[in-house]
């Protein structure tokens, strides 16, 4: 007979994964990283925009939760927000109406011949460093791993609310998933560097 207290013990806890990550060799984990976003980048291009999108503001919603209540998005009023995940070859606009977040396609900002005012670009890993706060935006900023153009003001507005982000208003799978992706990432560019400086 199945005996289902147990169950949940099968499951291995975030400790235990990074326990068995921290095993593996310096190389494999690199190339695991290298790997990701060529193995996520068709089915995510695949995903439905509108799938996107719900997926999408539900998780800003989540993460500014307080800013979106206080009115901290004002400032994007009227604005565009074009954020760029490069190595992902993701593309979203995203503004301000109505007390809450709102997010557009390329298609429907051709359609209206709209532009956005200030553009983030930086990689899926550099993001998650950011959100999982193993990097600060300024620091990825000087070392142009994230990109800033467009409206300068508007860009620190934007910048000012990325190190207010509180993940911990995600779900709980969500946000130990970012975390542990986060510290996987740090800990492997630390130690990639680390071999490097002894060579």
């Amino acid at each position: 007979m199945l005996n289902l207290p147990s169950l949940p013990q099968a499951i291995p806890s975030l400790a235990d994964k990074k326990a068995l990550l921290s095993t593996l060799p310096l190389q494999l984990k690199i190339r695991m990283i290298d790997v990701m976003p060529k193995i996520l980048r068709p089915s995510l291009r695949l995903l439905p925009f509108k799938a996107q999108k719900a997926a999408l503001l539900s998780a800003l919603s989540s993460v500014f939760k307080e800013a979106l209540e206080d009115g901290d998005f004002e400032f994007l009023q009227d604005k565009w927000l074009k954020i760029a995940i490069t190595d992902l070859q993701l593309t979203w606009w995203l503004s301000f109406d109505d007390d809450k977040l709102i997010m557009a396609s390329s298609e429907e900002m051709a359609a209206n011949n709209i532009s956005e005012d200030v553009s983030f670009s930086a990689t899926g890993d550099d993001l998650v460093l950011i959100a999982g706060r193993k990097q600060d935006p300024d620091t990825l900023f000087f070392q142009r791993r994230l990109k800033v153009e467009g409206d300068t003001e508007l860009g620190l507005e934007v910048k000012n609310l990325i190190d207010a982000i509180d993940i911990e208003q995600l779900p709980s799978s969500v946000h130990s998933l970012v975390a542990y992706s986060a510290d996987f990432l740090q800990t492997t560019r630390d130690e990639q560097s680390q071999k490097e400086a002894q060579k």
